[in-house]
């Protein structure tokens, strides 16, 4: 179902990209990104495991000054059931809460987790009802999905991303090991974008503002 036809969140995509649209393989100018980023005015903040899981060392001995009055909810797209740090995430300062999107065959969680959960979907989440669930758990107007490419390439697929914001860096990754915001090229399909809003930072920084036209066509 388009989403021009159903009232839902406005879900915006924003990720630090190099000139090929790679995520890794070089330093970001994260004060810019997150600067940035707080243009959205986000209720909450979407992200995959991996993203999370991928932080989860830092996080077990970050300070934890307590979730942020009134600042988003953050939810983690974890079916397997892989993330832990849930109590650190509720209390690094940069959510008012947790919460954790399962499906139906999501392993047993330990029964001393203490994190809300969400069960849409029967063998992985369905993102599409997670997102109306938090537009209405949460009252969200607007989503920002921080993430990798797995979830967003998902969230591509589906038709379900109102916005891709990108802040692309004067830097070529090159290499085999990089990973791009869009996911991996193989079974996707192309997607036609229309550029809304492009600005020149300095530094050689870009931020381009692009709405995805969700008229798939077949893909290379």
């Amino acid at each position: 179902m388009p989403r021009e036809s159903r009232k839902s969140p406005q879900v915006v995509a924003h990720v630090a990209v190099s000139l090929e649209g790679a995520t890794t393989g070089f330093q970001p100018d994260l004060g810019t990104f997150y600067e940035l980023a707080g243009t959205f005015g986000e209720d909450v903040t979407l992200v995959g495991a991996d993203t999370i899981l991928a932080q989860e060392s830092t996080l077990a001995t970050a300070p934890r000054p307590g979730p942020a009055q009134g600042g988003p909810l953050l939810a983690v797209v974890d079916g397997k059931a892989r993330v832990s740090e849930w109590d650190a995430l509720r209390e690094v300062g940069h959510w008012s809460d947790v919460l954790a999107l399962h499906c139906e065959s999501t392993p047993p969680r330990p029964p001393e987790r203490h994190v809300r959960e969400v069960v849409m979907g029967r063998e992985r989440v369905d993102l599409a009802a997670a997102i109306e669930e938090l537009g209405r758990l949460a009252q969200a107007e607007h989503i920002r999905v921080d993430s990798g490419g797995a979830l967003l390439a998902a969230l591509l697929r589906g038709h379900l991303l109102d916005e891709v914001s990108l802040l692309v860096h004067p830097v070529l990754v090159g290499g085999n090991d990089a990973k791009f915001w869009y996911g991996t090229r193989s079974g996707q399909a192309a997607v036609d974008f229309e550029l809304i809003a492009d600005e020149s930072l300095g530094g050689g920084l870009v931020w381009l503002r692009y709405r995805p036209r969700n008229q798939a066509t077949t893909g290379e």
